[in-house]
């Protein structure tokens, strides 16, 4: 009997990429602290939250392989979340204009039988255009972006502020880097197409 997945995760966006495989699946809530820890470089929070989101549903399924993931969006030393409110998005894309974002994509694959652990950090360099101030209030009077990092939704209307994306995976920057996931599940013998 093949082993359940389970997505530890309430983003509709992960939930839908992870449907793509066409393999059954539950989803849970998981209940983890998402700061940053001080000093951390934002790869190693993405990995280190992706993780912690994985470990905190494995009471609740002790055997089980567990997906957790987690994104934070960079630009230098100045980290983008989830804007929350549209001053807070109109405040990003204002410092994101004319810049390169990187989006650090981490992935965790935890099997809670044997307590294996795959991880992996998927990076999506993202141009954003010089926006005027005009683009930036148009663009979110047409769409809800104020629950992804950086506020712009690349699976919708957020790629017209976009000059470019560079990345070895388009679903890393939605949420869940399909690519290296269907690696991970291979490697626990899930089978694949």
């Amino acid at each position: 009997m093949p082993r359940l997945l389970v997505l530890a995760s309430t983003s509709s966006f992960r939930r839908e990429l992870l449907a793509r495989l066409q393999i059954p699946f539950e989803t849970i809530a998981p209940e983890a602290d998402e700061s940053a820890l001080p000093e951390e470089i934002p790869a190693a929070t993405a990995l280190r939250l992706a993780e912690a989101k994985a470990r905190a549903v494995v009471k609740r399924y002790p055997d089980a392989l567990i997906i957790g993931s987690d994104q934070v969006a960079a630009q230098g030393d100045h980290r983008f979340g989830k804007p929350g409110s549209r001053e807070n998005a109109i405040a990003q894309l204002r410092l994101m204009r004319g810049k390169e974002v990187v989006f650090h994509t981490g992935l965790c694959l935890l099997n809670s039988a044997t307590d294996r652990v795959q991880l992996s950090c998927v990076d999506t360099q993202v141009g954003f255009r010089d926006l005027g101030d005009a683009e930036i209030d148009a663009y979110l009077d047409k769409e809800d972006a104020l629950n992804c990092a950086g506020s712009a939704k690349s699976e919708g209307l957020g790629i017209s502020l976009l000059s470019y994306l560079r990345g070895d995976d388009p679903n890393a920057l939605i949420g869940l880097p399909l690519i290296a996931l269907c690696d991970m599940l291979r490697a626990e013998g899930v089978a694949l197409p």
